[in-house]
């Protein structure tokens, strides 16, 4: 029997003439009058092949065969109630389901906090967070693998559009024991004879470009590459060389006992953008998040730069 005979009007009159036990009573509860809600029974027994009330002049009783049938049109009903709500929620975006791509510093120690100020107000929202190297990150979004990536700005990607949240200089990250320490600030021959240790090939390549045009003794090649920067921060942290990063890893930089030191002339600047697709629908959820994680973010790297003007000062200076 095709699905497309019955309505869904149909089921809500059977169903609320079974429980007013009277035609006037459904009516008044639909907004109908007695004659529409008779036509609509009519119209529901008609396609069924059997009557499901009995009918006389003083009440309204609901036949054998119509009990039989009253519990799957409840179901009905009540699944379609369920999907309107669902509806409702995910048009409203509130509810729904966001992949969220992040380097590890911002996928570990930053989105968590985020993502529950955020579920705060919207507890039916399920954001996941997928560890992604900075060289994947706008390629997934590109592919769909993501809804929404956040990290350093990779212009120049086709079909995705990027949102700037905030600008972090690339700094030396060092223990304080280090010599480099004693310096308030640096220049690129300051760096020279340093042991750098860069994290990933994306750390590696930005600093490259960051002085590709420098005099040929300025230029700073790593000494050594490892894979995450929480190998080269805990290389650093027993002074066993220093890294190259951006000032906003202080999240986890400065529990390690690490301290910071601009470089400068010049000096380098990383902007830190949202990712989404440019000619994929984003889910509402989704949509709603990036409204939110934008000022978020940005707070959160205003109390960062706070936090990191009153850490400690290495001795020396």
């Amino acid at each position: 029997m095709p699905l497309t005979r019955f309505t869904i009007r149909q089921f809500e009159a059977f169903v609320t003439v079974a429980d007013a036990r009277s035609f006037a009573g459904a009516s008044e509860q639909m907004g109908l009058s007695s004659s529409a809600v008779s036509q609509l029974i009519a119209e529901l027994e008609s396609t069924l092949g059997f009557r499901v009330f009995d009918r006389s002049t003083r009440r309204v009783e609901i036949s054998s065969a119509g009990r039989d049938f009253l519990g799957s049109a409840r179901s009905v009903l009540r699944h379609l109630q369920m999907a309107e709500s669902t509806a409702s929620d995910v048009r409203n975006r509130a509810s729904g389901v966001v992949r969220i791509g992040a380097p590890m510093v911002l996928a570990s120690a930053v989105l968590p906090a985020a993502i529950k100020a955020f579920c705060e107000t919207r507890p039916k929202v399920v954001i996941r967070i997928r560890d992604t190297p900075v060289d994947e990150l706008v390629d997934k979004v590109a592919s769909g693998d993501l809804d929404l990536a956040i990290g350093p700005d990779r212009s120049g990607i086709e079909f995705v559009e990027s949102v700037p949240v905030f600008d972090s200089p690339w700094v030396l990250w060092c223990a304080p024991t280090h010599p480099l320490a004693a310096m308030k600030t640096l220049n690129w021959v300051d760096l020279r004879n340093a042991h750098i240790v860069a994290a990933g090939r994306d750390h590696e390549r930005s600093v490259a470009q960051m002085h590709l045009n420098a005099p040929e003794g300025s230029r700073i090649l790593p000494v050594e590459v490892v894979d995450n920067i929480s190998t080269a921060l805990g290389i650093a942290a027993q002074g066993l060389g220093a890294t190259l990063a951006p000032a906003y890893i202080a999240v986890v930089a400065l529990p390690l006992g690490l301290v910071m030191r601009r470089v400068k002339t010049p000096e380098a600047i990383r902007q830190v953008c949202i990712y989404q697709s440019s000619v994929r629908a984003v889910p509402p959820a989704a949509e709603a998040f990036h409204e939110f994680l934008t000022p978020w973010l940005q707070q959160w790297q205003s109390k960062l730069k706070r936090r990191g003007s009153r850490a400690p000062r290495a001795t020396g200076q």
